[in-house]
C-alpha cells in the first residue's frame, strides 16, 4: 500500500464528502482526486517522471494537497520548502535536492525571480496564485490536463517526499521519507474512513513540517474532513472551529497557549472540539494544566516525534491527562504531565541508551534513539551525517536525552547540546522552566548553560514577563531555590521581550547561547 491508495479509497468510498476547507472554498474527495490526476498528467507533459524532485513554496492551502498527491501519483519526491527560509536557504535546498519543478505561492514570487539565475536544475515554475511573465499558471495547467487516473508502479520502499530540517545548526538536511514511512503509521494509529463517521480536522500547522504532513495523510486515510489555515493567528484559528466545528486540531505549545490566554477566548463556542494534539516544542507545565482545565471534554495528547522518524514514535495519551486515582496515582500522573512524551508508538521500538549505544537502567539519563519501518534510512546526500545519525543496525540517534520509568513511560531531560551538566551533576533545562512558568510574572522562559570556572558550567535563565508585570533576577533565583534541588537553580537571570523560536515554536537555544551565553543578568 502506498499514499495515494489513500485517496483512491477515500474518493470512492465518500467522493461527496468534504476533503478540504480552505477560505470559504470546500473540495469534496472526488474533486481532490480529479484535480490531483489533471495536474499528475499536466506534470507528465512537462516531462516529470518517476524519482523526479518537485518542490513547492507556498503556505497551507488546497494547491499543497493537490500538488502532493499528483506527484505521488506519478512516483515522482515531492519537496515541500520552509516559507519561512532565506533566499540563500532556499537555494540551496533546491540546488541540494535538484528540483525540476518550483511551485510558487504570490508572496514568494519576487524572492524566486531573484534566485532564478541560480537554480540550473529547475525547468519550469508554476505561479499558484496568479499569471505571471515567465511561468507557468496553475489553474491553466488544469484545465487544459486530462482527469483521467495516472497509474505508475510505486513500490512502498520508494521515496515519496523530501523533508527538510529547520536547520538550527548548519545547512538544512535533506530527510527522505517512503511511503512505507506514512503508511505504516496509519494503519497502526488511525481509524480507516467510514461511511458512518465524519470528523473534521482544523489543521494550522505549515505543510512543510512533518506534523502538517501526518496531519493531512491521516485526514485521507480517515476520510476526515481537512479545514485548512494558511498561517495561525488565535482569534482566526477560534473563528474557524466555531464556523467548521472542528473536533480535532493540532497546535504546538506557543499556540494553545495564545489560544487559552487570549481576552476573547470565553466569547467563542469550541465545544466541537474533541481532541487536541500537542507537540513539537516543550510543553510548560502551568500551559497544559490551565488547558485541561478550560477545555474539560477535550482529550488531549502529547505526540513526539521527528522528521527522521516521519513523526510521532511516543504518545502520553489522553488518559494521561485525567488527574485521578489514589493521591500516589495522582502525584505520578502530574509527573507525567509535566516531564514525559509518553510510551512508544506500536511500531517502533525505542530506548535509552548511553554514549556506547548500550541501553541503560531504569531511570537512568542517556540518549533516546528509536528504531522501526517508518525511521529514514539517511540524509540525503550526506553520508557523512547519516553515519552519525544512524548505526549500522538501523538505530536512530535522536539528539534528546531522557530516562524511562518502570512502566515504559519516556521523561526528557533535554537535548544532547541543551543539557547542563553543573559539577558533573545534569541539569535539565526543561524542569527548571517549568518552575519559572509557575511564577505569576512570567510569560515565557528558557534556560541555557554558562560556563563556570570553578564549576564547568552553570544555569542561566532568560525569561519574557507578563505585560505590565515587574521582578527582578534575585526573586525568580530564590523562587526555583523554594522549589528545585539547589544546584538546578538558575544563577543567573536576563529579561528580554521575545524567545527566538523556530516556525514550529521551538526555542532556538542556539540563538540565546550566543546572545546571551555569559554570567551576568543583562
Amino acid at each position: 500500500m502506498n499514499t495515494t491508495d489513500f485517496l483512491t479509497i477515500a474518493s470512492s468510498i465518500v467522493p461527496d464528502r468534504p476533503a478540504i476547507i480552505f477560505e470559504g472554498k470546500k473540495f469534496s474527495f472526488g474533486q481532490l482526486n480529479e484535480r490531483s490526476n489533471r495536474l499528475a498528467n499536466a506534470l507528465t507533459e512537462l516531462g516529470v517522471k518517476k524519482g523526479d524532485i518537485v518542490a513547492i513554496l507556498q503556505v497551507n492551502c488546497n494547491h499543497y494537497l493537490e500538488a502532493y498527491y499528483a506527484v505521488a501519483k506519478l512516483g515522482a519526491i515531492f519537496a515541500p520548502l520552509n516559507f519561512r527560509a532565506k533566499a540563500d536557504e532556499l537555494t540551496y535546498m533546491l540546488n541540494n535536492c535538484e528540483a525540476r519543478i518550483l511551485f510558487v505561492g504570490e508572496r514568494y514570487l519576487e524572492m524566486v525571480g531573484t534566485m532564478r539565475p541560480n537554480l540550473p536544475k529547475v525547468e519550469h515554475y508554476i505561479s499558484i496564485d496568479k499569471k505571471v511573465d515567465g511561468m507557468l499558471f496553475y489553474d491553466d495547467l488544469l484545465a487544459k490536463a486530462s482527469p483521467e487516473d495516472v497509474f505508475t508502479e510505486v513500490d512502498d520502499n520508494d521515496v515519496t517526499m523530501l523533508m527538510y530540517t529547520a536547520g538550527t545548526t548548519g545547512r538544512p538536511k535533506g530527510v527522505p521519507l517512503t511511503h512505507n514511512s506514512f503508511v505504516t503509521y496509519m494503519l497502526s494509529n488511525v481509524t480507516p474512513v467510514d461511511l458512518e463517521i465524519e470528523e473534521t480536522n482544523l489543521l494550522t500547522v505549515p505543510l512543510y513540517h512533518v506534523a502538517g504532513a501526518q496531519a493531512v495523510l491521516a485526514a485521507t486515510y480517515g476520510g476526515r474532513t481537512l479545514a485548512m489555515m494558511r498561517q495561525f493567528e488565535v482569534k482566526e484559528w477560534m473563528k474557524t472551529v466555531e464556523q467548521t466545528r472542528a473536533n480535532r486540531a493540532m497546535l504546538v505549545p506557543t499556540m494553545l497557549k495564545r489560544v487559552i490566554d487570549d481576552p476573547e477566548f470565553s466569547k467563542h463556542d469550541l465545544s466541537c472540539l474533541k481532541v487536541i494534539t500537542y507537540g513539537a516544542a516543550s510543553m510548560p507545565f502551568e500551559v497544559i494544566k490551565k488547558a485541561i482545565e478550560v477545555f474539560p471534554k477535550v482529550m488531549f495528547i502529547n505526540a513526539f516525534g521527528q522528521t527522521e522518524t516521519a513523526s510521532t514514535i511516543t504518545a502520553l495519551g489522553p488518559e494521561d491527562h485525567v488527574i485521578t486515582g489514589t493521591e500516589e496515582q495522582k502525584q505520578k500522573k502530574l509527573k507525567r504531565l509535566q516531564c514525559s512524551i509518553g510510551r512508544p508508538m506500536d511500531d517502533v521500538q525505542i530506548k535509552i541508551a548511553d554514549e556506547h549505544g548500550k541501553e541503560v537502567p531504569l531511570g537512568e539519563v542517556g540518549e533516546i534513539i528509536a528504531k522501526g519501518p517508518r525511521v529514514m534510512s539517511g540524509y540525503w546526500k550526506d553520508p557523512e551525517k547519516t553515519a552519525k545519525a544512524l548505526t549500522s543496525d538501523g538505530w536512530l540517534h535522536t539528539g534528546d536525552k531522557g530516562y524511562m520509568d518502570e512502566e515504559g513511560y519516556i521523561y526528557l531531560a533535554g537535548r544532547g547540546d541543551d543539557m547542563i551538566i553543573r559539577g558533573g551533576e545534569n541539569i535539565s533545562p526543561e524542569e527548571v522552566e517549568n518552575v519559572l512558568y509557575a511564577h505569576p510574572c512570567v510569560e515565557e522562559a528558557a534556560v541555557i548553560a554558562v560556563p563556570s570556572v570553578e564549576w564547568g558550567q552553570e544555569p542561566k535563565a532568560v525569561v519574557v514577563l507578563k505585560k505590565g508585570k515587574k521582578a527582578t533576577p534575585e526573586e525568580l533565583i530564590e523562587f526555583c531555590r523554594q522549589k528545585l534541588s539547589s544546584f538546578k537553580r538558575p544563577r543567573y537571570v536576563c529579561f528580554i521581550d521575545e524567545l527566538p523560536r523556530t516556525s514550529t515554536g521551538k526555542v532556538l537555544k542556539r540563538v540565546l547561547r550566543e546572545q546571551h551565553g555569559k554570567t551576568d543578568n543583562v
